[in-house]
């Protein structure tokens, strides 16, 4: 059986790309750590560890988000001294790297790609998975969903204030579901699943008199969020 000897007190970096899973049966993706990710296990599955257990939970240290980790992917981890130290940017750095984020879905969505719930390393994305990757490659951090996602941002009150690298929101009246990033002229990229998106990468207008994938999403449309600092993790 692998060694599942984690300690709570130390802090692990990711030297692969891994996968956290939902809940302990690993079967459904919540998220990913990219390569480098710092990470902690929570001391409460370390209690419960036993010949059944296939996994222990952790909690990502840049965006706090909790998971669980297949105890055959232990052996990705590596104990670190350096601890991870969120980075503390004013509005107007942010501003300024707001052209990397917007470049990197266009990249990104040029690569062959498909939707994946839980995608945040590509080349395939979920909606708010695509925009925290999109941001950390400016150095910035976004929480991981779409509702925390809009919870973190400045609220913009009307489309016309817009400006290229803002956030929109969708969802119901009670929570934001989906996100993407705004490209200024009515247009946001953003990852879309099958059924009622294009199943991966695409560009969608804010308006009712687009085609029926930017309709849809229309109908859904929250608000808007400016980012102005980057997420400073608790870990």
């Amino acid at each position: 059986m692998t060694n599942y000897q984690l300690s709570d007190v130390l802090e692990y970096r990711a030297r692969s790309h891994i996968n956290i899973y939902d809940s302990p049966k690993c079967d459904r993706l919540a998220t990913q750590a990219a390569l480098g990710r710092h990470l902690r296990a929570l001391n409460q599955s370390l209690n419960n560890v036993n010949l059944d257990t296939t996994a222990v939970m952790v909690r990502l240290c840049e965006d706090d988000y909790p998971g669980w980790l297949d105890l055959r992917d232990i052996e990705l981890l590596d104990a670190t001294q350096t601890v991870y130290h969120p980075l503390v940017l004013s509005e107007v750095q942010i501003k300024e790297k707001l052209p990397i984020a917007i470049n990197f879905t266009r990249e990104a969505m040029h690569q062959s790609n498909y939707y994946l719930w839980g995608g945040t390393v590509g080349p395939n994305y979920d909606c708010s998975g695509l925009m925290q990757a999109a941001f950390v490659a400016a150095g910035i951090w976004l929480p991981r969903d779409a509702y925390q996602q809009e919870a973190f941002t400045k609220p913009v009150s009307n489309i016309n204030d817009l400006e290229p690298g803002d956030l929109v929101f969708f969802g119901t009246s009670e929570k934001a579901t989906h996100v993407g990033l705004y490209l200024g002229d009515n247009r946001y990229i953003h990852s879309s699943g099958k059924a009622q998106g294009r199943n991966g990468i695409g560009i969608d207008v804010v308006s009712e008199d687009g085609d029926k994938v930017s309709q849809d999403y229309y109908r859904q449309l929250r608000g808007y969020g400016k980012v102005v600092a980057s997420y400073q993790s608790s870990c």
